[in-house]
């Protein structure tokens, strides 16, 4: 690119310019990439205490599930089973970090509603839906966190990308070029300097 350039003030303006811009934009890409890993590391900690609390509730909702297989039988625990409704009472909003968009899942916990009668079943399956529905309730939290850590991460990596080309290319190849030009004209000043002492030596002559 130097050897494609004038060495002129106005080139040297122009690549001062450039440079000075190029810096804050990694100040502001660095203050990015920090905010964003901060706010990801946060949601991996959270994700993390749910993803333990989800296990516990499964494996207590399955041997409640499994007890009241044996006691009331498969058929008929599949059947009250096929009777509970599709999820549906929730919706997805976006919230903004440093302009990433993240999912924001609104939905109110509700008691649970029971969908079959108590006269023909047991406290095996009254546990076993309870637990499903407490399960029911932590995924919505930990999808949300998720997906946002996997948005946070890509966002991270694309930031990281962006400011590395500029401290490893876009920077120096600037700090270069206005050395360049700056060096090109201290010496054409230098020799203009020394031409008009000859000139006025003649002159004086």
């Amino acid at each position: 690119m130097q050897d494609n350039i004038a060495y002129t003030k106005t080139n040297l303006m122009a690549a001062k310019a450039t440079l000075e811009l190029s810096l804050k934009g990694f100040e502001l890409l660095d203050k990015k990439r920090n905010v964003l890993i901060m706010t990801m590391m946060g949601f991996i900690d959270k994700a993390e205490e749910i993803q333990a609390r989800v296990a516990v509730v499964f494996k207590e909702a399955y041997e409640a599930l499994q007890a009241a297989n044996i006691t009331m039988g498969i058929a008929n625990v599949q059947q009250i089973a096929s009777s509970v409704p599709e999820v549906s009472d929730f919706s997805i909003l976006n919230k903004s970090i440093m302009g990433l968009e993240i999912p924001e899942i609104v939905h109110e916990p509700h008691d649970i509603e029971h969908y079959y009668s108590f006269y023909h079943t047991n406290t095996a399956l009254d546990v076993a839906f309870k637990k499903f529905h407490e399960v029911k309730e932590l995924v919505f939290e930990l999808s949300e966190i998720e997906d946002s850590v996997y948005k946070l991460a890509m966002e991270v990596k694309r930031t990281q990308k962006r400011a590395n080309a500029l401290q490893n290319i876009q920077i120096p190849k600037y700090k270069s070029l206005v050395k360049a030009i700056t060096d090109v004209l201290e010496e054409k000043e230098r020799e203009d300097f020394f031409r008009l002492k000859v000139v006025k030596r003649k002159h004086a002559e």
